[in-house]
């Protein structure tokens, strides 16, 4: 009993030391479940972004802010540690992508079409992070700013 106590103590022990994260640069997710097993996460959620979080519309060739509706580009501000979620709305037919653009980056994401699709990248470092649409390219563009 002593041993199997000891030895439940060091796995939850073990399992908090590895709970935290260190990272400093975004992780992300795409929307299509599972976890890639490099450091990424999706997002199922239809793109619903909880807490500080932010979600930016992905129109037929327009970025826009849910938060505060700039358009071409989307702008938003985010706290470090927050996410900001990319929703493929009234799209239709028509693919669109995430790309990051210069320094710093984040992870470009895939083309993906469909309405509800969804691109997640959690910002762990501050910056001004430019982004455009893989398809459209400066048709669709948008910056976030991570403080």
């Amino acid at each position: 009993m002593v041993t199997r106590a000891i030895l439940g103590a060091w796995l939850m022990a073990a399992v908090a030391a590895c709970s935290g994260s260190s990272s400093t640069s975004p992780t992300t997710g795409t929307g299509s479940g599972g976890n890639g097993g490099d450091g990424t996460s999706s997002n199922t959620s239809g793109g619903m972004p909880t807490g500080g979080d932010i979600a930016v519309i992905v129109g037929n060739n327009f970025m826009k802010s849910a938060r505060n509706g700039s358009v071409n580009p989307a702008v938003d501000t985010v706290a470090v540690g927050a996410s900001v979620t990319w929703t493929w709305t009234n799209t239709g037919n028509v693919s669109h992508g995430i790309q990051s653009l210069g320094s710093p980056s984040f992870p470009t994401g895939t083309v993906l079409t469909g309405d509800g699709k969804t691109y997640r990248v959690t910002f762990n470092a501050a910056g001004t992070y430019q982004y455009d649409c893989l398809v459209h390219g400066t048709m669709m563009p948008g910056t976030i700013v991570v403080q």
